[in-house]
């Protein structure tokens, strides 16, 4: 039987399409809200029915899929643009749902399941900084400012760094206590994949942002990826 991974992303996700053409040979493929409007989807809450989802565009038997990556927080309303503009807000929101239900019900390893914050996690950094805060992490207050004339430039870091936590490695060169807190943020979150934002590489550096999204068009991040796929895969 040809087994199948899934990453499940917005259509504009260059990241997602440049993960499974990389790795084209492991037969990874991209799920998007256009696959949601294709027919073919056979859904029951029955544990022993036989289940399908579409992936590009065709139907397959859900048993085929042995892995899921989430690079989504919801369907965007922008996304649908073959729904009647007043009908997209009200789809986009049943999309997310059933989404919500589909990936929470799979047996599959799925990296980064939903929460209540979203499709793939937490993504508000509001929320990021709270929860480093919680984690007893120095943390780089997050700022928003609105303005009426000209725009106002955010205040940079002189050399932030960026790590990714993909299981439990961390890919990046940051200082190990760096390294843990990063872990321990990605652990206390629910994640397994999450781009962590540090001012600097040194221990006492502060946490600036996370993101549940890393840049899969990176080497080292998408080979890491698949091999966790692949590696839960076969328990």
């Amino acid at each position: 039987m040809q087994i199948v991974i899934v990453v499940v992303a917005n259509r504009w996700d260059a990241g997602a399409t440049a993960f499974a053409s990389r790795w084209a040979s492991h037969d990874v493929r991209v799920l998007t809200c256009q696959d949601l409007s294709t027919a073919g989807w056979r859904q029951t809450l029955n544990a022993g029915d036989a289940r399908t989802a579409v992936v590009e565009g065709t139907p397959i038997a859900q048993e085929r899929i042995t892995g899921v990556l989430i690079r989504l927080s919801c369907v965007f309303q922008e996304e649908l643009s073959g729904i009647v503009l007043p009908d997209r807000e009200y789809v986009a929101t049943e999309m997310t749902a059933f989404l919500w239900f589909w990936l929470s019900s799979l047996n599959c390893p799925v990296v980064n399941r939903p929460t209540s914050a979203g499709l793939a996690g937490p993504y508000r950094q509001e929320y990021w900084a709270r929860l480093a805060a919680q984690a007893e992490l120095p943390v780089q207050p997050v700022r928003r400012r609105a303005v009426l004339s000209a725009c106002v430039p955010e205040e940079i870091c002189p050399a932030p760094v960026t790590v990714t936590v993909v299981g439990q490695r961390v890919l990046g060169e940051i200082d190990p206590i760096l390294q843990k807190h990063a872990l321990k943020l990605a652990e206390l979150a629910g994640l397994e994949l999450l781009a962590v934002r540090f001012s600097g590489p040194e221990h006492n550096a502060r946490f600036l942002s996370a993101d549940p999204f890393p840049d899969l068009t990176d080497d080292g991040i998408a080979t890491a990826v698949l091999e966790a796929l692949e590696l839960r895969s076969e328990r």
